[in-house]
Parts: C-alpha cells; sequence; structure tokens
C-alpha cells in the first residue's frame, strides 16, 4: 500500500500570517519545523495503519520547506519544483492507493486563514464547472482521474468543512480554527501530531484505488483583482475573456485542466507591477 500526501504551508499548525509562510523570513524557518511536525505526525499515523511506502510530495511555494532529517527515516520526500502536476505529483504513475492533503487552506474569496488559491492574493475567485474551488477541490478532481481516494485533510476549521464537498469520507484534523484571514486560535504541536497521527491511521484503510473518473470536459474561470491580469493570461491557448476581470477555459481532463490552471497562474504572477497590481 502506497500512500502519497501532497504538503501545503499555510493550513500547517501555527501559522496564521504571511511571513509564516514566506521561505527566507525568520518566522518561516520557525512554522516550517511545525509543518513538518504534522506531514511526519500523518507519515507515522499510515505507517502505523499498515502502509508499506508513504512519499511526501512538498507542495508549498517554492516546495522546498520541509525538514528531511526530522521525518521518519521510511519516508520519500519529493522536493523543489517543477513538476508535471505541480500539488499532486506523483499521483500519475499508477502505484497510489491514496493521497492525503496536509496544511491545506480556504480558496480565493472563501473565508478562512490565509485563504487563496495558488496566488497568495489577485485572484478573487477561481470556480470549476461552476463550483468555487480550493486548492483542494482542484486537486481532488485530479487524482480522481486515477482513481485515488483522498483520505485525511489537515488544516484549520474552514477546510475541513469544505473538504466536505469533494472527500466527504476522509478523515479530517481541524490544528486550528479561523478567527479571521490572519488570525485562529492554534492548538500546539503535541496535541495537533496526536490527533493527525491518529487520524491518519484511520484513514489507511480507505487507501484503495477505484476505477478512474473522468468527470469531463470540465471548466475552469478564474477572477482576477485587475483587468489587466485578465488580459494577459490569454495568450494561453484556449483561455477567453468572459468578464471584465474573468477568463475561463475548458479542459477535456483535469490533467490538461490543472497544467493551464497552472500556466494562467505562472502568467498572472509576472504581469503584477508592485503597489499597483
Amino acid at each position: 500500500m502506497k500512500i502519497l500526501i501532497s504538503a501545503d504551508m499555510e493550513g500547517a499548525t501555527g501559522v496564521t500570517w504571511p511571513a509564516d509562510v514566506r521561505p527566507g523570513s525568520p518566522e518561516w524557518q520557525r512554522c516550517r519545523e511545525m509543518f513538518t511536525s504534522d506531514v511526519d505526525a500523518a507519515v507515522r499515523g499510515f505507517f502505523d495503519g499498515g502502509a508499506d511506502h508513504v512519499l511526501i510530495n512538498d507542495a508549498h511555494a517554492t516546495m522546498r520547506n520541509l525538514l528531511l532529517e526530522r521525518l521518519d527515516e521510511r519516508v520519500d520526500m519529493l522536493t523543489g519544483r517543477h513538476k508535471d502536476l505541480s500539488m499532486v505529483e506523483g499521483v500519475q504513475y499508477g502505484d497510489v492507493d491514496g493521497i492525503a492533503f496536509v496544511g491545506y487552506h480556504g480558496g480565493a474569496g472563501m473565508e478562512g486563514v490565509l485563504a487563496h488559491t495558488y496566488l497568495a492574493n489577485t485572484i478573487t475567485g477561481v470556480w470549476l464547472d461552476d463550483v468555487r474551488a480550493s486548492e483542494g477541490l482542484l486537486n481532488a478532481a485530479v487524482v480522481a482521474e486515477y482513481g485515488v481516494p483522498v483520505i485525511l485533510v489537515t488544516g484549520d476549521d474552514i477546510t475541513c468543512e469544505d473538504a466536505l464537498g469533494y472527500a466527504p469520507e476522509a478523515l479530517k484534523v481541524a490544528v486550528k480554527d479561523h478567527v479571521s484571514r490572519y488570525a485562529a486560535v492554534c492548538r500546539t504541536p503535541a496535541r495537533t501530531a496526536a490527533d493527525i497521527r491518529a487520524a491518519a491511521r484511520e484513514a489507511t484503510p480507505l487507501a484503495v484505488r477505484h476505477d478512474p473518473v473522468n468527470a469531463g470536459p470540465h471548466t475552469i474561470a478564474v477572477e482576477f483583482d485587475a483587468e489587466h491580469l485578465a488580459s494577459a493570461v490569454t495568450v494561453v491557448p484556449g483561455v477567453a475573456r468572459v468578464g471584465e476581470r474573468k477568463v475561463a477555459y475548458t479542459s477535456a481532463h483535469m490533467y490538461d485542466g490543472i497544467r493551464t490552471f497552472k500556466a494562467v497562474t505562472t502568467i498572472a504572477a509576472a504581469a503584477i507591477e508592485e503597489q499597483y497590481g
């Protein structure tokens, strides 16, 4: 049995502030230890539950955040950029039985601690087939095409509520309770590690591959906070404006859908001009 962990950082224990997840800052250096604690707890829980192999995909920002030397010696970790499937890289090879979303967060335009979708701000909303989409929903649609169930989700309480929509059977662990975009009631790392490990152990039997689900074609819409960004991203083939600040495109499969989304967000990020966005 092989489990893939997609590890993001905004939903990690103790994280509430942009500097907490900005690589290179003193706050990031401190919080990456708590991030590593969350992920390691999931690793140990999956091994407790009978997993034979656990692979971590470091999926935040530069994708070089987790402290390899602090992880259970049985685990493997995929670190660094660039990856065909970004946050869920590794699921496409046919040997993953279940996936965990650890440290996830709410989507752009939603409530939640550090809520966003790919870009920290700039994007005000993303919709997958007319449903407002978090990174969790987008990634769940990708892994479904490979027959891989989402079996565990951790983050703030808003993230756990969001996961009920795309992974109702998955175990959920709230490591903090949302107060505002930059505030939360946080549990200590010792408590969250115990909770995550127990949930991962309980979730392990859910790691059973099913028939691939191709619900496509899929339409993804992206709304920006500035008109010029919508104009800029239409250089991506198939991406068209559907509003003053909104674009959309349709993909036959989520493999293409998420790769196009990555291209759109990369171009939008490059088109932002300091204070004026």
